[in-house]
């Protein structure tokens, strides 16, 4: 069974609560989503055809424990939930970065969904799907990509009507470049809000670009 794979690194987790961790990406090819602040849309197209034991192979080779599962938007191909089982039955700790325009319910309850939640923003609200929040559990994260002042006052009152910091822990992510880090911190504080400011410490380390 294959999938469209762009490509497989070695780095350090630059998101999640899993930041820093030496981690080896899988990334697929394709998405449905065009978000105004893309940072991999060179993983539209592109890519070779894998067999999933040969993705398992390379994975092997970089000897790391941690693994994730991101695109462009995995879950588009539907052999996703394949190469996510197999990656689980190696022991791998996976996790699954996924946009939310697509059905997150038959992902194995052994991975970690990060599950980015669009923002008016974002230009991509009208083709999110809401079912997904209540597929969450506790092991998963929510992630805010936030443009500004407004979409931070969007996502504030959705963790409240959604109560999504008692389903699982919430991340709020400033758009690089765009929005500064310190005043999305100060924000937080003012609102004494119980979510986890979240910088890309790939983008810090190295720019950004593929294949980090």
């Amino acid at each position: 069974m294959a999938l469209k794979i762009f490509e497989i690194f070695h780095s350090l987790q630059g998101e999640s609560s899993r930041v820093g961790l030496p981690t080896v990406f899988v990334r697929l090819t394709g998405c449905p989503m065009r978000c105004v602040y893309c940072d991999t849309a060179y993983a539209f197209s592109g890519g070779s055809n894998m067999e999933v034991n040969d993705i398992l192979a390379q994975v092997a080779t970089f000897n790391t424990q941690y693994v994730t599962v991101t695109g462009g938007e995995p879950l588009a191909q539907k052999e996703c939930h394949t190469l996510l089982k197999a990656l689980c039955d190696s022991g791998y700790s996976v996790s699954l970065e996924t946009g939310g325009a697509m059905d997150i319910g038959l992902v194995d309850q052994r991975v970690s969904v990060i599950l980015d939640i669009k923002t008016p923003d974002s230009g991509e609200l009208k083709n999110y799907v809401w079912g997904n929040l209540a597929h969450l559990k506790a092991s998963d994260e929510v992630k805010f990509v936030l443009c500004g002042r407004a979409d931070y006052d969007w996502a504030k009152n959705l963790l409240v009507t959604e109560k999504l910091t008692e389903k699982c822990p919430v991340l709020f992510s400033p758009v690089y470049s765009q929005l500064p880090p310190a005043d999305l911190a100060a924000w937080i504080l003012a609102d004494h809000l119980p979510v986890r400011l979240q910088v890309q410490l790939h983008k810090v380390l190295w720019g950004e670009k593929p294949g980090v």
